[in-house]
């Protein structure tokens, strides 16, 4: 299958354009590279435009022939979409519309969209199953929820094939090292330990140490950046005769803060300075998903996301690439 991969230049993006390209099918980038990196995505055609604009993308879906989009290219972080919502609904919002209505005038039918388990807000019960109502509690898990609610309705009024793939917490990096996270700024926990190790940060802040948990700190689902590829290449397969789903992708299985930086510190040899502040507003004591739906539907399992080969593939990486992608 020729696939459109917007956003495949960023972080989940080009391990899943490198996936989709293991598996037999044809990926093209597309990204404005604003977050993204070319040299994620080396050897692979890359077409640099914008989510805004509906003519490029005509032409890329045209031109290409392209058969089914998978869609990263969004804003995602927290708190900046609390603090300039107005980004975060021009760009996962509006510009999801371009998209979806570039698609509709070639005729492109499916698309599988990088959801969030951010739409759910603080759950009524752990694990998280499909089921459960979504009440987002910041800007950006709503422009997620609202993409989802378009897609539901071009679906119904269109014949769009969608699936929506709701993510738990993306780790990990290439088993390679040659690709992995970059982000500025960073924002994600293992990324930031590790450059405690590195010595490019002074100490890791635990924000909160009296949740009602194991040793009181937040408890999240860490799920391998590949195993999310692969979750992407089975969706696009299943969508020949499911043709709209929902699903949770995550292990079922939750690591705290502190179990996080002990992988760390065995994993790097490092010492790794900690200190502690008070809670962040917002932040539930457990995110973990019940995978049960992707594991029916598309047959997913995830074979990557042990805490250690999640730690060990991004220390490869961080180890590599200290400056990312401008080592």
């Amino acid at each position: 299958m020729r696939v459109l991969v917007v956003g495949g230049a960023g972080y989940i993006g080009s391990h899943t354009v490198r996936y989709l390209a293991s598996h037999g099918h044809e990926p093209i980038v597309y990204d404005n590279l604003s977050l993204g990196f070319e040299e994620a995505v080396p050897g692979f055609r890359l077409v640099q435009g914008d989510l805004h604009d509906q003519s490029l993308l005509e032409k890329t879906l045209s031109e290409y022939q392209i058969q089914a989009v998978v869609h990263f290219a969004a804003f995602a972080l927290v708190g900046e979409s609390v603090s300039e919502p107005a980004k975060y609904y021009e760009n996962n919002i509006i510009g999801t519309f371009r998209l979806l209505q570039a698609m509709r005038a070639c005729n492109v039918q499916q698309i599988v969209f990088s959801s969030t388990c951010a739409t759910y807000g603080e759950p009524d019960r752990v694990p998280i199953d499909e089921t459960q109502r979504q009440c987002p509690i910041n800007p950006y898990g709503f422009t997620k929820l609202a993409v989802e609610r378009m897609l539901q309705d071009f679906h119904r009024a269109y014949g769009l094939k969608y699936a929506a793939l709701r993510y738990f917490n993306a780790a990990g990096a290439s088993p390679l090292g040659d690709i992995g996270e970059d982000h500025t700024p960073e924002s994600h926990l293992i990324p930031i330990v590790l450059q405690v190790a590195l010595g490019q940060r002074s100490h890791v802040t635990v924000f909160g140490t009296d949740y009602p948990t194991s040793d009181g700190t937040c408890i999240r689902d860490y799920i391998h950046v590949n195993d999310l590829a692969a979750a992407h290449e089975l969706a696009l397969q299943r969508l020949n005769d499911l043709p709209a789903m929902e699903v949770n992708l995550g292990t079922g299985h939750g690591y705290s803060v502190q179990e996080v930086i002990a992988a760390c510190r065995r994993i790097t040899g490092r010492e790794i300075a900690v200190e502690f502040g008070p809670r962040r507003p917002g932040d539930p004591p457990q995110l973990v998903a019940n995978p049960a739906r992707a594991n029916l539907l598309l047959g997913w399992r995830p074979e990557c996301s042990s805490l250690e080969n999640i730690v060990q593939t991004a220390w490869n990486w961080h180890l590599r690439h200290p400056q990312g992608y401008a080592t």
